[in-house]
C-alpha cells in the first residue's frame, strides 16, 4: 500500500476507534455518581484497555516481545468487548429516547435513577465478560465439516479424492504455538490426499510466527500430494514476499495467479489475493488467464481467497471453487453484514456445474473470540465417474 493511502487509512481506523470508546467512555461514567472514588479507576482502567492493542502492536515492532504480547492479548479481547459494549449503549440510548416519547419505563426505574445507572452499568460488564469467555472457549473447539461432492468428470486410476482444507489460519501472536500444533494435528488425523490453506494463514506481522517458530509445526503437515497453499489480504497486509518466502521455506507449496496439474489427476488453480492492487498498485491477472492453459476435461478446484464474483469461476468451467475471509462474521452480528456483502458468505453452494464453499476459518482475525460462529476445519471428498 503506498505511504499516502496508508496514512489515510490508518488515521480513519484510529479516528473510529477513538470515537466508539469515547461513546462508550462517557455512558459509563454517567453511571458512577460524581465524588465517587470509583471514577478515577474507571477512567484509568478503560483507558489502559483501550490503549493496550496499540501498544502491543507498536512495543511488538520495536522488539520487547514479553510486555507486547500481554498487552496484545489485553487489547484483543477489548476489542470483541467494544462491541458489545457499543451494542448495548446504543440499545439503551435508543431505549430512552422511545421512552421520552412514549413513557415505556416503569415508574419503579426512576425511584433512585442513580442506583438504576448502577445496576445497567454491573449488569453489562457482567453479560459482557460472559460472551467475551464463552467466545474465548468456543476457538478453542474447531469442527470438522464434512463436505461429500459429486464431480461429473472421470479421473483415470481413482475415483476419489481426500481434501482438507483450513482457511484464515491468522498465525501470530494469538494463534501461537498450541494452536498450530493442536490444527496441524486434526488434519493429520484426517488423512488427507491433499491439503489446502485457502489464504491468511499469518496474520499482520511476521515477527510472532518467527519467534515462535510456527513454520516447524506446518512442517509436520503430511499429505501424499503435499500442501498448498494461496495468498490472502492478511500476507498483503505484513507484507506478502518474506511471508511467502518464510512459508515456502516451510514446506508449503504456493499457486498464485497460476495453475498446476497434480498426478496427472485434476488441477489446481490459485489465485492471487484481490487486495494485492490495493497494496502494491499491480493488478492480479484475471481467472480467464490464470486458466488459459488448464484442461477442463480434468476436475478443476479453484482457490480464491475472498468469495467475490462467483459467476467467474462459473464462466471459466470450474468444478469447486473455495474461499474464506469471511469468518462468517466471527462476532453476531457482524454475520448480518457479511451476508449483505456476499453472495455466499458461509457454507455450500452450487452454481451451474460449480460447486462452492466458503469456510468460516481457523483462528480468528482482533479479537480470539467467536460469537454466533465456529471455528473449523473443511474435510472435502470429491466423488468423481
Amino acid at each position: 500500500m503506498k505511504s499516502g493511502s496508508f496514512i489515510i487509512f490508518f488515521t480513519i481506523v484510529l479516528a473510529v476507534y477513538g470515537l466508539v470508546n469515547t461513546y462508550i467512555f462517557l455512558r459509563g461514567l454517567q453511571a458512577i455518581p460524581a465524588g465517587s472514588t470509583y471514577r478515577i479507576w474507571f477512567i484509568l482502567g478503560f483507558w489502559f484497555l483501550v490503549s493496550t492493542f496499540i501498544l502491543g502492536r507498536v512495543l511488538d515492532r520495536a522488539g520487547t516481545t514479553g510486555l507486547s504480547t500481554v498487552l496484545t492479548w489485553i487489547g484483543s479481547f477489548w476489542l470483541g468487548a467494544m462491541l458489545y459494549f457499543l451494542l448495548i449503549v446504543v440499545f439503551v440510548d435508543l431505549a430512552r429516547l422511545l421512552n421520552h416519547f412514549f413513557h415505556l419505563f416503569p415508574s419503579l426505574f426512576y425511584t433512585d435513577w442513580q442506583q438504576t445507572k448502577l445496576i445497567a452499568l454491573y449488569s453489562s460488564v457482567i453479560l459482557v465478560l460472559v460472551l467475551i469467555i464463552a467466545g474465548h472457549i468456543n476457538t478453542l473447539y474447531p469442527k470438522i465439516r464434512k463436505l461429500d461432492l459429486d464431480i461429473a468428470k472421470t479421473v483415470k486410476g481413482s475415483k476419489d479424492l481426500h481434501m482438507v482444507m483450513a482457511s484464515d489460519i491468522h498465525l501470530g501472536a494469538i494463534i501461537g504455538k498450541n494452536r498450530a500444533a493442536s490444527l496441524v494435528n486434526k488434519i493429520n488425523s484426517l488423512n488427507p490426499d491433499i491439503i489446502i490453506l485457502d489464504g491468511d494463514i499469518v496474520d499482520e506481522d511476521l515477527a510472532p510466527v518467527i519467534r515462535q517458530n510456527l513454520g516447524e509445526s506446518l512442517k509436520a503437515l503430511k499429505a501424499k500430494f503435499g500442501v498448498w497453499a494461496i495468498t490472502g489480504n492478511h500476507e498483503y497486509i505484513g507484507g506478502v514476499i518474506p511471508a511467502v518466502e518464510y512459508l515456502i521455506a516451510h514446506n508449503i507449496k504456493f499457486i498464485r495467479d497460476s495453475s498446476v496439474l497434480i498426478d496427472n489427476r485434476f488441477w489446481l488453480v490459485g489465485r492471487e489475493d484481490r487486495d494485492r492492487t490495493r497494496f502494491t498498485g499491480q493488478p492480479r491477472k484475471s481467472l480467464e488467464e490464470v486458466m488459459k492453459d488448464v484442461d477442463r476435461s480434468y476436475p478443476v478446484i479453484l482457490l480464491d481467497h475472498q468469495p467475490f464474483n462467483l459467476s467467474n469461476a462459473v464462466a471459466q468451467g470450474a468444478d469447486l471453487q473455495l474461499s474464506g475471509h469471511t469468518h462468517h462474521g466471527q462476532l453476531f452480528p457482524a454475520n448480518l453484514i457479511t451476508d449483505a456483502i456476499y453472495e455466499l458468505s458461509y457454507g455450500y453452494k452450487k452454481i451451474g456445474n460449480t460447486h462452492f464453499y466458503v469456510s468460516s476459518g481457523f483462528g480468528t482475525w482482533g479479537p480470539p473470540v467467536r460469537i454466533g460462529t465456529s471455528a473449523e476445519i473443511v474435510d472435502i471428498y470429491l466423488h468423481f465417474r
